[in-house]
């Protein structure tokens, strides 16, 4: 039998406790020894309520507690052992802290049973508790987009269905063997434009005009006119496919793939209007600033790329350790120019013409690239240049670690909750079988029951799990299917048949 010593803990004022009135409780088959008048300081909680039970009828008894035996007057809790440990600190501490290696979900059922509510946890325990919730709502978002991948929405009109088939068919390559053939092909689109866009900036290749001007050559262009086709047609019917129109066109994704496709048009659309307007100065200057944003097409391969999405997302979750970044370099180039400029200026033959101009000779130095254009040409000047580039390589090297780590955690993570959503489906079909089996076996069978803690610790991240799969589905406008919300474990309790 475990306890908490009676010597070594007092109240929160510190004042002993008494042992004049023990009450003896069995948390999962260990026997724990506790007194009246520590309960009582928490007289709401279920462990207060038995303090008096010598005045309460066996129903009212049998209410508190799983069993109870009036010889040795011992109260039996089919609850979990290690998670009371950290209950009962609540009474001689006045805050739980959960021990590492419990279930945030499962203990927070503990409290629950125990009517302690979660204003008595730690701090660090909320946050803990706070990011399990959210991988759990994670995991039951990356589900719901599975089970309606598998299912689709039954109750869906002819032309819903279509958009729907449609919509996985363009943006869901795993939904079927056709959609990961359309991936395939539009990333090697994707591949063949951004080469012949490359390859037709070399000389050689390219033709001249009547004029002897050098213009881009025909075949380049006829494959370039392919690709644009096939770009233009996969985001017609992605957009027409979309659940939610608006949403898809301001998506950052959606931008881009409109911003590689519109400066064909565009150019199109002058010629067009014939030679006269082509030669128009300002004209074409903006042909030429349009066929710049063809380079846009490039990041279209993140569409098909999950390590460059999570690269985004990593970036996204480092902005203040790229602001920091960035305000030490700002602050080292305006700090290390002025000094260069200062101490140079008097040197017949100096570089440093001004301090802006001395900006970029900080910049390169303090990244360690050195072109060599500008370099100092005195001695102070060139101890200047090289404090600037330790502190270069200091302010470079202090930020990028905890980038690397967002980097290296959110990948894992999202490796983690793709692996749990598939798991979490592969349960729910387990669950509707046996579900099914249970029913056939009903019809001959008494089952007493035998209910195990192990059982409904190890069901408990369901429970959550599909509490959250009955929230709406939210913007996207489908509608989630009916799944099996049966809380049973995959290994099943013993059954007790009786005769």
């Amino acid at each position: 039998m475990w306890g908490i010593h009676r010597m070594r803990y007092a109240d929160c004022n510190g004042s002993e406790a008494s042992e004049e009135t023990e009450i003896v409780v069995n948390i999962g088959g260990v026997k724990q020894v506790l007194y009246e008048d520590v309960l009582s300081r928490y007289p709401d909680t279920r462990l207060a309520e038995l303090v008096d039970c010598s005045v309460k009828s066996s129903g009212e008894i049998s209410s508190l507690c799983d069993d109870y035996d009036p010889d040795t007057r011992e109260f039996y809790f089919d609850r979990d052992p290690e998670a009371f440990k950290c209950i009962i600190e609540l009474y001689y501490y006045g805050e739980i802290h959960m021990k590492r290696g419990i279930c945030p979900i499962c203990f927070m059922k503990e409290m629950e049973f125990w009517k302690i509510g979660s204003d008595f946890l730690d701090e660090c325990c909320k946050s803990h508790l706070k990011e399990v919730e959210d991988e759990l709502a994670e995991i039951a978002e990356k589900v719901k987009t599975i089970l309606v991948d598998r299912e689709g929405d039954p109750s869906a009109g002819g032309w819903q269905r279509f958009q729907i088939c449609l919509w996985r068919l363009m943006e869901k390559p795993e939904s079927s063997l056709p959609a990961h053939i359309i991936a395939i092909v539009s990333f090697i689109f994707i591949l063949v434009s951004s080469v012949v866009m490359c390859v037709g900036t070399i000389p050689d290749l390219q033709v001249e005009d009547s004029e002897g001007n050098l213009t881009d050559n025909p075949t380049l262009e006829v494959i370039e006119t392919v690709c644009i086709g096939w770009f233009t047609i996969e985001y017609v019917l992605r957009l027409i496919s979309s659940p939610n129109k608006i949403k898809f066109v301001l998506s950052f994704m959606n931008i881009i793939d409109f911003l590689a496709i519109m400066p064909f048009f565009v150019v199109l659309i002058l010629t067009s209007f014939g030679a006269g307007v082509m030669e128009l100065a300002n004209v074409q200057q903006a042909v030429q600033a349009l066929r710049i944003m063809r380079i846009a097409r490039i990041f279209k391969l993140a569409r098909h790329s999950a390590g460059l999405q999570t690269l985004t997302s990593a970036l996204k979750s480092s902005f203040k350790e790229l602001g920091l970044l960035l305000m030490y370099m700002g602050v080292g180039v305006f700090l290390f120019s002025a000094l260069g400029y200062t101490m140079e200026q008097n040197h017949p033959d100096t570089l440093f013409t001004s301090i802006p101009q001395s900006f970029w000779w900080a910049v390169i130095t303090m990244t360690t690239v050195g072109y060599g254009d500008v370099y100092p040409k005195t001695t102070l000047g060139r101890c200047n240049a090289a404090i600037s580039f330790l502190c270069g390589v200091i302010a470079i090297a202090l930020p990028i670690h905890p980038i690397i780590n967002n980097f290296v955690m959110f990948y894992n993570k999202q490796q983690v909750l793709e692996t749990a959503a598939k798991h979490e489906i592969e349960l729910m079909a387990l669950r509707s079988g046996n579900h099914e089996m249970r029913a056939a076996r009903g019809a001959h069978k008494h089952v007493c029951g035998a209910g195990v803690w192990n059982n409904a610790m190890r069901s408990c991240h369901s429970d959550t799990y599909i509490s959250l799969l009955k929230e709406p589905r939210g913007a996207a406008g489908i509608q989630t299917p009916s799944v099996d919300t049966s809380f049973e474990s995959t290994v099943e309790a013993p059954e007790y048949v009786v005769s």
